[in-house]
């Protein structure tokens, strides 16, 4: 009984550790340029928008 037990546990830790979000957020998995300058703690987004990354 006990190697059923350790077998359905084996089993249960593979099959949830195997579960993963596949939801990202639009633009590819992108973080909006918002999202950006918080995390980085820059005081404009404009670096961070699509059409400003080379300037």
């Amino acid at each position: 009984m006990k190697i059923i037990n350790v077998l359905v546990a084996a089993l249960l830790v593979a099959f949830l550790g195997s579960c993963y979000p596949t939801q990202t957020a639009g633009n590819s998995g992108k973080r909006p340029p918002g999202q950006v300058k918080k995390a980085t703690g820059s005081k404009s987004a404009k670096p961070y928008a699509p059409g400003q990354r080379k300037k």
